[in-house]
């Protein structure tokens, strides 16, 4: 039975553990990635995280806007960093606009 088993935790581990140690991902909130049209300005906000008992920072939309003087948003991103398990997190907002 232990010979069986082995095979099955190395193919659970590799299909769980991608990921886990670093991720970077960034992705778009738009659905119409056609038609865009980004502006002249750009606006970023955070929120981070770690040893999941604190968090600070405001990752929200208008912040973004805010923080890069935009009044029209025409586009955002976002952004994920998430290292050793998620012991550090960081959330970023990315807006583009006018």
């Amino acid at each position: 039975m232990p010979r069986r088993l082995a095979p099955c935790l190395a193919s659970l581990a590799l299909a769980v553990l991608p990921g886990c140690l670093y991720s970077h991902i960034r992705f778009p909130l738009d659905t119409n990635l056609d038609r865009t049209n980004l502006g002249s300005k750009t606006g970023e906000s955070q929120l981070e995280s770690t040893l999941y008992l604190v968090a600070w920072g405001d990752a929200g939309t208008r912040k973004a806007a805010e923080n890069g003087g935009i009044t029209t948003i025409h586009h955002a991103d976002q952004e994920m960093l998430l290292v050793l398990f998620g012991l550090y997190y960081r959330h970023r907002t990315i807006v583009y606009g006018d």
